[in-house]
């Protein structure tokens, strides 16, 4: 299956700003990328490394006045959703490889240390990973009300005391539950299309989620959707949002345009290059 991923970002600045961009998928055995195109206007130099966690970020200064900022890239995807894997166990802490580790400490926005009591007073039961984890799915989903409130600086035992946040506080508040009860779990943000589900009605957004460590590998799981979903791309993963935030500024430049795309193509779509500066795959 193929999908068609991409933003048009629009950021205002009133001096010369440096800053950072996160939009451009990573490697991910979940998706490859076949197609990607990037235009910036004015036309600036943009710098792209990897960072400490592989996420491909783009560097770049802000001119004065406006910035426009567009990617688009075409993605093979799984046809089919989210792999379910009831049963599976999880690894001891004494047997976690040494680069999973930082995953179950608490970081800025999942203060897992502030989640041990509750963690294993309502999960701890509970000895299967998969469900142990599932059920701190389903208990989001339940009692956390989805809905605009909370902002950047909100962290994950904010939404809890608060019960309500986006799907950005509900990656943090599973990465926070998982991190406690002993399982590694990271912050992942993404593109989702709409593929066997009823449209969203309200613009798309990135989308975020989370990975825990389970029986020697990274499990996709969704508190905010909590059902598998098909044809997740993945922009990039870290500790919380801070280490995948969507843009970093080092001064006032302001972000006063997204829009954000996400849609099933047929195997003949191709990107318009004529209106396109290319950024080959894998470069």
């Amino acid at each position: 299956m193929r999908v068609r991923v991409g933003c048009d970002l629009l950021y205002e600045s009133p001096y010369p700003t440096p800053m950072m961009i996160l939009v451009r998928p990573r490697d991910w055995h979940g998706h490859r990328l076949l197609e990607e195109h990037r235009t910036v206007s004015p036309e600036i130099h943009v710098h792209e490394y990897s960072d400490s966690f592989g996420n491909h970020v783009w560097r770049l200064v802000a001119p004065v006045g406006q910035l426009q900022l567009r990617y688009d890239a075409v993605a093979e995807v799984p046809p089919t959703p989210d792999p379910k894997l009831p049963g599976l166990p999880k690894t001891l802490v004494e047997d976690l490889p040494d680069e999973v580790m930082m995953y179950t400490l608490p970081s800025r926005h999942c203060q897992s240390d502030l989640f041990i009591n509750d963690a294993w007073r309502m999960f701890g039961d509970i000895t299967t990973g998969w469900e142990q984890v599932q059920a701190v799915c389903d208990w989001l989903h339940t009692n956390i009300t989805y809905g605009r409130g909370s902002n950047s600086s909100t962290s994950g035992y904010e939404a809890y005391q608060e019960r309500r946040g986006v799907c950005r506080d509900f990656a943090h508040l599973g990465v926070s539950f998982c991190r406690a009860l002993n399982i590694p779990a990271r912050y992942v943000c993404s593109y989702l299309p709409d593929i066997n589900v009823e449209p969203d009605p309200t613009p798309m957004d990135f989308h975020a989620w989370f990975q825990v460590y389970l029986d020697g590998d990274w499990r996709t799981f969704d508190a905010r959707h909590n059902r598998e979903r098909t044809g997740r791309v993945m922009i990039a993963y870290g500790r919380d949002a801070v280490d995948v935030a969507l843009s970093t500024s080092y001064g006032s430049a302001q972000l006063v345009g997204i829009k954000v795309w996400a849609d099933e193509v047929d195997e003949s779509f191709a990107l318009n290059q004529s209106q396109l500066v290319s950024h080959p795959a894998g470069e």
